[in-house]
């Protein structure tokens, strides 16, 4: 909201729904914020906090949205007009009862235990779609992202900051390109290669926009100085997320993860993994502090050498919260754009098989490429252990909770 006063526009802080609320508890109507005598009595419903039956006839404990605590009310249904809300209390109250061993049908009456949960549950969801808000307000790709936890009661993390690119760490400087390609069609009239050309490499795509490199091969996609547009077929990484995502809850001790809700062709481009790029000496300083922590978070940009790490812990996308496997469905390739430095490659994950809507999505935190040439026996883009560099002996051994039949027992 703003007030104009001579030209001049002041941004109020107060969101539109506060300021109904206030015209509410004050009794005015306004009908710059849509609050007439009609609807001056018209209250929401925040959330659910209790229920109860006498004879035939359910009533809930309501908490209206703009009113403390103590203007509670206990309401018949069918005074509530909030079925979206009603269902939810429903599901997690048979969800709990279920948990607790107890019958899935409503007793008359909730004990303070259960009513109690009940109210934590309603505010842990609401916490978690202001979260969900915050997350699409913020991302830049097309794939929308949503928040589930079902698990248990833990809400937003409270340490992250969500990003769309690379956030470079201090003393660290990214080139940008000089030249780009000249070609009229990348794909079937590339001119002197096109951009993997120029630099000695393979094209990476078909015509699908799926990867056809071997891991291990570096891709290189047309820049912001070449000819082509948009919509040219070397253009897969840049133009970020094409799928809808869900962030949830595992419910086997793993914490958060990430699991498609659409189906995702093998060798898709799906996400790059993000971060604040930092020198190895800061990651090793930071990697003490996150080992202590048990996170893994640091992932080692050694393409060619390793000089950079990209820390993910508190700047990150959704690549955040993917979790380990040792027998994932995304493949790291080492892909370079706009900076051509070959120490700061970006890292994107493919599909390595068809994936589909509903599966959680893991790649190998200690995945290990096979070579293809030379050159590749640079390219394992390992997962480090909060800064722990590649010597076994400063390895700290980390029990892996993937449950596939491959599983090595151990992260790291």
């Amino acid at each position: 909201m703003a007030e104009n006063l001579k030209g001049c526009s002041i941004c109020c802080k107060s969101s539109l729904h506060q300021l109904q609320d206030l015209c509410r508890l004050a009794k005015l109507s306004c009908p710059a914020l849509g609050v007439s005598k009609k609807n001056l009595y018209d209250f929401e419903v925040e959330y659910l906090c209790d229920y109860k039956k006498i004879r035939d006839q359910e009533y809930y404990l309501v908490k209206w949205r703009g009113y403390p605590d103590s203007e509670n009310t206990w309401e018949p249904r069918q005074n509530l007009k909030c079925v979206r809300l009603l269902k939810q209390f429903h599901k997690d109250l048979e969800r709990e009862l279920l948990r607790r061993h107890h019958r899935s049908r409503p007793p008359r009456h909730l004990d303070p235990n259960l009513s109690n949960y009940l109210v934590q549950k309603a505010k842990q969801r609401r916490a978690l779609q202001r979260w969900e808000q915050e997350l699409n307000a913020k991302r830049n790709h097309i794939g929308r992202i949503t928040v589930e936890n079902e698990v248990d009661l833990d809400g937003p993390p409270r340490a992250f900051v969500y990003i769309n690119e690379y956030r470079v760490g201090e003393g660290i400087t990214l080139n940008q390109v000089a030249v780009g390609c000249e070609c009229q069609d990348c794909l079937w009239a590339p001119s002197g290669g096109c951009c993997p050309g120029a630099s000695l490499h393979k094209f990476a795509y078909n015509d699908q926009g799926q990867v056809r490199l071997r891991a291990g091969q570096p891709i290189y996609e047309c820049n912001s100085r070449c000819r082509c547009g948009y919509d040219c077929p070397n253009r897969v990484v840049q133009k970020g997320i094409r799928y809808n995502l869900c962030i949830f809850r595992t419910d086997d001790g793993r914490g958060w993860g990430v699991r498609t809700l659409e189906k995702i062709r093998k060798n898709s481009f799906v996400m790059e993994y993000v971060g604040e790029i930092i020198t190895s000496e800061e990651a090793e300083r930071r990697g003490q502090i996150y080992d202590r922590q048990g996170a893994t978070y640091l992932f080692d940009l050694d393409y060619v050498e390793d000089v950079y790490t990209v820390d993910a812990a508190y700047y990150g996308n959704i690549s955040h919260f993917v979790n380990h496997s040792c027998d994932p469905n995304l493949q790291v390739y080492n892909v370079f754009i706009d900076n051509l430095d070959e120490r700061l490659p970006r890292i994107a994950f493919f599909a390595t098989r068809t994936i589909w809507a509903g599966e959680e999505l893991t790649f190998d935190y200690n995945m290990q490429v096979d070579p293809v040439d030379i050159e590749s026996t640079h390219m394992d883009s390992n997962f480090g252990l909060a800064g722990l560099p590649g010597s076994p002996k400063k390895r700290v051994r980390i029990e892996c909770k993937c449950g596939t039949q491959s599983c090595r027992k151990y992260l790291f």
